[in-house]
């Protein structure tokens, strides 16, 4: 009996991978398979983040990142309301504490309206207590489109709607090799041979690896930065009533420390960012001597940390000294105190840094006959994964003309 070729093959079975199958399916002749190396979905970066719908207040007008927020943040809103996902678009408030921040929050109202944001309201000091009665600041934005929401039932529904259509999810089974086999495509992986027309690499921390094995030059390479949350402790989540930001630094693509409101019960405080020792590593002494290896060799990283030093040692400070985390908070919220909050979870995110030390800002997508990988997906990925997987399916689509 002849092997089932798929019509595509969507590594990775987080947020993006199972958007991009979800977009797929139904389309393409042969069907779509996603395979994940966990036991199972959301394993990674989309279940280990704070469940923020973000609102495109950020990104550059025009950029990938703008225009996919702005649509995939309604196109999430709409799939939650069908599909009986717990959400809500509670809105957020960006503080600016001292007057050196003044013009990089004029520059966040500028890009909001830029981007189509409707309701941001510019607030002075004595409007600030309107929306978060604790808070601490000289000025900020109020954001309604903002939300939250659970991206692990997000991407079960996802994964739901893939299988509905004649798909198939594919849990244990992580990419070794790739070679291809006249038009096809054949995947070794840790749970046998997978043929397909076309492959996709929506592999996340590994995304960079998974293109070399399969022979393309990604140009650049993941680096993991943890992000470690404090939660409140039940008592104190009154001080937060939904979401607060602070101005970030435009420099890096990091939001800063900040207080979010989770759909499901309690308030997140966090997350910082620190280099991690292992792509998967999400507690500080979990280490990778080739993870390592390749981060902290990699003439990219060094080139950023010169540059950077100075974030870097104050985010690495944060990381262990409790009272420096807390100090960051205290920003926000004078109120908090050290006993009020408790060591949470972490997360790491797969940050694409190109050989130069820039950080990519921007989506990254490449393509090569019978391939498209996915090399960057940075926060808004998750808010934005329905457009952004319907943007990869239609070049997938593409190549099967």
């Amino acid at each position: 009996m002849a092997e089932h070729v798929f019509g595509a093959a969507v590594i990775g079975g987080g947020i993006v991978g199972t958007a991009t199958a979800m977009a797929l399916s139904g389309k393409i002749d042969g069907g779509v398979v996603v395979l994940e190396k966990e036991d199972r979905l959301a394993a990674h970066q989309t279940g280990n983040n704070s469940g923020v719908i973000h609102s495109g207040l950020y990104y550059r007008p025009g950029s990938l990142k703008a225009r996919n927020c702005v649509a995939g943040r309604e196109a999430l809103y709409a799939f939650c309301a069908e599909n009986n996902i717990p959400h809500d678009r509670c809105g957020k408030l960006v503080v600016a504490t001292r007057s050196s921040e003044i013009p990089a929050l004029d520059r966040l109202e500028e890009r909001g309206r830029a981007n189509g944001l409707e309701g941001v309201r510019r607030l002075e000091a004595d409007a600030l207590q309107e929306y978060e009665p604790h808070v601490n600041g000289i000025a900020g934005l109020w954001v309604p489109p903002t939300g939250i929401v659970d991206y692990h039932a997000v991407t079960a529904a996802f994964a739901d709607k893939v299988t509905e259509r004649g798909g198939e999810i594919r849990l244990k089974t992580g990419f070794l090799s790739r070679h291809a086999d006249g038009t096809e495509q054949v995947i070794e992986t840790t749970n046998g041979r997978v043929r397909c027309g076309i492959l996709v690499n929506c592999a996340g921390l590994q995304s960079d690896r998974v293109a070399r094995a399969c022979g393309v030059d990604p140009g650049l390479k993941i680096i993991p930065f943890r992000g470690e949350y404090y939660v409140l402790k039940p008592e104190k989540e009154s001080l937060v009533r939904n979401l607060i930001y602070p101005v970030p630094d435009p420099r890096f693509p990091f939001l800063g420390v900040h207080f979010t409101r989770m759909v499901n019960g309690g308030v997140e405080a966090g997350p910082n960012a620190v280099p991690a020792f292992r792509r998967e590593g999400y507690r500080k002494l979990d280490i990778s001597p080739r993870d390592m290896i390749d981060t902290f060799l990699y003439r990219g990283f060094m080139r950023m940390g010169l540059r950077h030093m100075r974030m870097g040692i104050g985010e690495m400070w944060r990381s262990w000294v409790k009272p420096a985390f807390v100090a960051s908070l205290r920003r926000l919220i004078p109120e908090i105190s050290g006993s009020d909050v408790s060591r949470g979870g972490a997360g790491v995110r797969a940050q694409a840094l190109e050989p130069d030390g820039t950080l990519v800002d921007d989506f990254r997508i490449v393509e090569a006959p019978g391939m498209v990988h996915v090399l960057n997906a940075p926060s808004p990925a998750a808010t934005a994964s329905i457009t952004i997987g319907e943007t990869i399916a239609a070049r997938v689509l593409e190549q099967v003309k």
